[in-house]
């Protein structure tokens, strides 16, 4: 452990972490404006569009858990200058793709080294800082998510709109290769040493079982209406839960389990689980079909559709310092979590309501105030969640735990981008889609319920 002055370039460690969650969040986000321009420069099906968020999001999830450990086992620094490479090359073949097939194997690339990557900071900046500078440390994360949540689609249409060499929509991802590099120097230089003195053995037959059951879940999702949904795609999705169900069991016998039994034994955390599933799958999913309804149907740039959804991204940092202004996330945060649930829930039907009311003639201007008030929603609801749900974790099983949660959340992005772009696609119309997202956010505040009234403050950063 290093205390204050036994590292002296921990700041400057800090903000090569930093770079590297920056990448991560802009590669999740800009598909959802660039998706259309890279379906017209590769050709494909639908199931493009919704393969390039989902196959990302989905190589995320059943990554996470296993990346964690991976920098316990043989070096976070390791796996972090391991990871940033990778991302690095992944982010290149993604922008020399030739083909559907060659971009999605890229973003699952992409996502398998994420996963890699992004475990490593946590741990390190824990190791690298003294206790009274790690609240400080942890709290610079905040600011930087939310502006790249705001800046993140704004980049990539510009850079879409800019096509500089005349690269288009590649240059989003070939301006990861001095990101990456910068980052992956920056560690070389200042990132120490760091391990875990109780690493356990990998599970890999559980991150195989857990992969498995995962995809047999997304991919009828997704491919199913292309194909007429079927008797193979409802086959595909009972398996899936019932391989699942084997994974709990096969991990309830383990020594060295991929996830720790006992905390499906704690009802507010397999609560929270199933909140933040639905949670994630409305709010993921919405903003895809925002993006897609306001570039297919009404013809929108990709710049001018990032620019139209800023005014949610502004309305999520809202959403933090009202949280952070009124204490109410530290003392109140289930209280919190409904409240602000039930405004996003709001600002999504509004929004879908004002698309399908003004047709074809629809300003931006008309739908500012409605994705204002769901960001306002979601940062509220986001803000203090992690540390509920974390509330009543020992502390012994909080890298289990934080690691399951977050590849909850990108496994509920993957769901969403499927269910969502599915429903989209099959033309029902926006305000429908925006209905069953506005149901995926009912649930999660139904499911709201269990979790503890506030946090424990058990120390890990979402």
């Amino acid at each position: 452990m290093y205390d204050d002055t036994a590292y002296r370039w921990r700041w400057a460690a800090l903000f090569v972490i930093l770079a590297a969650e920056v990448m991560d969040l802009l590669d999740s986000l800009i598909t959802n404006v660039a998706a259309p321009s890279i379906r017209a420069g590769l050709g494909g099906s639908d199931s493009l569009i919704q393969w390039l968020g989902a196959g990302y999001a989905l190589a995320m999830a059943v990554g996470l858990i296993t990346g964690g450990r991976l920098g316990d086992l043989y070096g976070r620094r390791k796996m972090f200058l391991i990871g940033s490479f990778g991302f690095t090359v992944a982010s290149v073949l993604c922008g020399l793709a030739v083909s559907p097939g060659t971009m999605i194997a890229s973003r699952v690339l992409q996502g398998l080294f994420g996963a890699v990557l992004i475990p490593q900071g946590l741990g390190i900046i824990k190791e690298m800082f003294p206790p009274r500078e790690v609240a400080k440390a942890f709290g610079a994360f905040g600011p930087v998510m939310g502006m790249s949540t705001v800046g993140g689609p704004v980049l990539a249409g510009w850079l879409i709109d800019l096509n500089l060499f005349d690269a288009g929509w590649r240059t989003i991802f070939l301006i990861n290769l001095p990101l990456g590099l910068a980052a992956f120097l920056g560690a070389l230089k200042f990132l120490p040493d760091s391990r875990s003195t109780h690493a356990s053995r990998l599970d890999f037959p559980g991150m195989i079982i857990a992969s498995v059951a995962s995809f047999l879940l997304i991919y009828p999702l997704i491919q199913g209406r292309e194909h007429g949904w079927p008797v193979w795609t409802f086959v595909s999705m009972a398996a899936s839960v019932v391989i699942f169900v084997f994974f709990g069991w096969y991990e309830s016998r383990r020594t060295d389990p991929l996830v720790v039994p006992a905390l499906f034994r704690k009802r507010a955390f397999t609560g929270g689980l199933g909140a933040g599933l639905a949670f994630f799958s409305g709010l993921v999913g919405f903003s895809l079909v925002l993006s897609l309804y306001l570039q297919i149907e009404l013809h929108y740039t990709p710049l001018h559709a990032g620019l139209a959804a800023l005014p949610q991204a502004i309305g999520t940092v809202v959403g933090f310092g009202i949280g952070g202004a009124t204490g109410l996330a530290e003392n109140r945060g289930r209280f919190m979590i409904h409240i602000g649930t039930l405004i996003m829930m709001a600002g999504v039907v509004a929004t879908g309501f004002v698309l399908y009311a003004a047709g074809d003639g629809l300003s931006a201007w008309q739908f500012t105030p409605t994705l204002l008030v769901a960001g306002i929603g979601m940062g509220m609801a986001l803000m203090p969640f992690f540390d509920i749900v974390l509330a009543g974790v020992e502390q012994h099983e909080t890298g289990s735990a934080s690691g399951t949660l977050s590849a909850v959340q990108q496994l509920g992005g993957a769901l969403g981008t499927a269910v969502l772009g599915t429903i989209f696609f099959n033309q029902v119309g926006i305000a429908a889609t925006a209905a069953v997202a506005a149901a995926g956010l009912l649930i999660a505040f139904a499911l709201a319920f269990v979790l503890p009234r506030k946090a424990a403050h058990v120390g890990v950063a979402a």
